[in-house]
């Protein structure tokens, strides 16, 4: 049932893996192309904005409501890093680059360790803790604004 906590979660954090994607395309290596990484982490970000924060609201306080937007924002991160790490892994494939099927499994995991390295930027950082507890307290105040 659409709420208002959850229309807000989901437009607040699209708005926050939007950003933290366009951050996060400034430190790719040159030459890299980031294809639909800001628009997939928006969509990535509205739907679980959507299901996690927005499903149970914010929190009783901006502390909770902080808390829980930041941990919305990490969730964001992490299913974008294994989406488009699984991406590159059948791209990988396709070339034949892994010795089997277990190399190929294994290897989603060696590019979410690879991309989460550039990840430790501190502009990517502050987008996702600042947005994310901002996002947070939006949520909180829309859901009991408009109950």
């Amino acid at each position: 049932m659409p709420t208002a906590s959850k229309l807000a979660a989901a437009v607040a954090f699209a708005f926050v893996a939007f950003f933290a994607a366009n951050a996060f395309v400034g430190h790719m290596p040159k030459g890299s192309n980031p294809g639909w990484l800001r628009e997939v982490s928006a969509l990535t970000g509205a739907l679980v904005g959507w299901l996690t924060i927005g499903r149970h609201g914010a929190g009783r306080g901006m502390v909770d409501a902080s808390g829980a937007g930041i941990r919305t924002a990490v969730l964001t991160t992490f299913w974008v890093l294994l989406g488009f790490s699984i991406y590159l892994m059948i791209r990988k494939s396709m070339r034949m680059l892994y010795d089997g099927p277990l190399d190929a499994v294994l290897g989603i995991f060696d590019v979410m360790i690879e991309q989460g390295k550039q990840m430790g930027q501190v502009d990517f950082l502050a987008i996702l803790g600042l947005g994310g507890a901002l996002g947070g307290i939006f949520t909180g105040w829309a859901g009991r604004r408009w109950k």
